[in-house]
């Protein structure tokens, strides 16, 4: 996993967008460092302020080259090739039902859920 303390942050944004989708609350960090002549890309997803995924590679490529999910518990699963599987989670089936949060997928298979209706249900 990168260490983001050796990178610069590039920007923030809130209620970013996962697979074109528009997240409400989820926050993207993303981050730079020089490598020689390529550009290293982090980005470190949170909702609600609950960490949820690092995702990792370079600028020039079109997807990341790893990534990890973390465990609502607090650790990180190993980091695995390629962007996370992530599917959007809705208030209801209907396609343009309401986003309330994500699920991504670990290397094990299991999903790991964030959303932020049963967060504030709490």
């Amino acid at each position: 996993m990168p260490d983001l303390t050796t990178y610069t942050p590039h920007r923030t944004v809130t209620d970013a967008a996962f697979d074109g989708v528009a997240v409400p609350g989820l926050r993207a960090e993303f981050f730079h460092r020089a490598e020689g002549d390529r550009l290293a890309s982090a980005g470190r997803y949170s909702l609600g302020g609950r960490p949820l995924l690092l995702a990792w590679g370079w600028t020039d490529e079109p997807r990341c080259r790893f990534s990890a999910v973390r465990d609502p518990e607090g650790f990180w699963y190993p980091a695995v090739e390629g962007c996370p599987v992530v599917e959007i989670l809705r208030d209801g089936e209907a396609p343009d039902a309401p986003v309330t949060g994500l699920a991504l997928r670990t290397p094990g298979g299991q999903w790991v859920t964030a959303d932020r209706t049963r967060a504030r249900a709490r």
